[in-house]
């Protein structure tokens, strides 16, 4: 089931529209793989028309030690070899948001893969607030043109056959946006496995309030919704990750905002576990390459590329 179809919204209409169609008609249902980064707890995805050979990437991992300040393509590469080797053709690079916690592969992917690089297109406010925190100047664009294309809130687009909707859900970041595609709905940060909760709101530009409406948009989608998460950080009586629910566990199960639960008392609970929450390991390298769109910053003239770490100022 859904909520009464009067106590939603135009684009929730349309993506439970599209949901239930692709529940009706297996061919409207796309086939997922995911690829899960332990070392960030990241999981990005491939997925692909079951009726053609059209595939989106959605949240791609480039590989970062932080203590040496190397990159590599491990994960990367783990997504070439099985688009190469299913013969996909790679029409959207998708990002959810601009992630603190790892640094986006898609200029790399695009690379030897193709695709259209997309984020939402609030992605301009987090450009202008960390554009300043990093001093970036005048030189980095702060309209979004490092991306192919910006959706906004409602845009229908489609994967070979498959029809997807996106839906802006900001109180993580202000540019968070999940995608519906067939019956699945791919939601960045804004929610984790209901054992776990939802995400932090702490971050410039996040808020608490935002997010619990956002999340009340998400669980409007019908019962039967597959939901692909973003991480799992593997909640303490859960012994294995796991990174794929329905609606209706995250209605009837989410421990921070099942039915019931008050916008107040989720702001409350939220606002006071992000207090005691560290800021995450690899926030900094990961929003000054992310808000560019994955790209790194240019080489200075000894031929060395070069991350800013901001002292005291996060």
């Amino acid at each position: 089931m859904s909520l009464p179809i009067s106590s939603v919204d135009t684009a929730v209409r349309d993506a439970t529209t599209i949901i239930r169609q692709a529940l009706d008609a297996p061919a409207r249902r796309p086939v997922v793989k995911a690829f899960f980064d332990e070392a960030t707890f990241t999981v990005s995805y491939v997925v692909r028309d079951p009726g053609s050979k059209a595939c989106a990437i959605i949240d791609s991992v480039l590989d970062y030690d932080a203590a040496s300040g190397r990159t590599s393509e491990r994960s990367a590469q783990a997504v070439i070899d099985y688009v190469t080797a299913e013969g996909l053709e790679v029409v959207w690079q998708i990002e959810t948001h601009a992630h603190a916690d790892h640094l986006s592969a898609a200029p790399l992917l695009q690379e030897a893969l193709g695709g259209r690089l997309a984020i939402g297109e609030r992605i301009v406010k987090v450009q202008d607030t960390f554009g300043k925190l990093f001093n970036a100047g005048a030189d980095f664009a702060r309209d979004g043109r490092q991306f192919d294309h910006l959706f906004g809130d409602g845009e229908r687009y489609r994967i070979g056959g498959l029809e997807a909707i996106a839906l802006h859900v900001p109180g993580h970041t202000p540019a968070c946006m999940a995608h519906v595609i067939g019956d699945a709905v791919f939601v960045g940060d804004t929610l984790f496995m209901p054992d776990y909760g939802t995400a932090r709101c702490d971050f410039p530009g996040g808020d608490a309030g935002t997010l619990y409406d956002s999340i009340q948009r998400l669980l409007a989608l019908p019962d039967e919704t597959r939901v692909f998460l973003c991480h799992d950080y593997l909640a303490p009586d859960r012994e294995t990750y796991a990174w794929e629910t329905t609606i209706a566990a995250q209605r009837r199960e989410n421990v921070h905002v099942h039915a019931g639960v008050t916008r107040t008392d989720f702001v409350a609970l939220r606002e006071a576990r992000d207090r005691t929450l560290d800021m995450p390991r690899l926030i900094l390298p990961s929003v000054q390459v992310n808000m560019r769109g994955g790209h790194l910053p240019e080489p200075e003239d000894n031929g060395v590329r070069y991350l800013k770490i901001p002292l005291n100022a996060v």
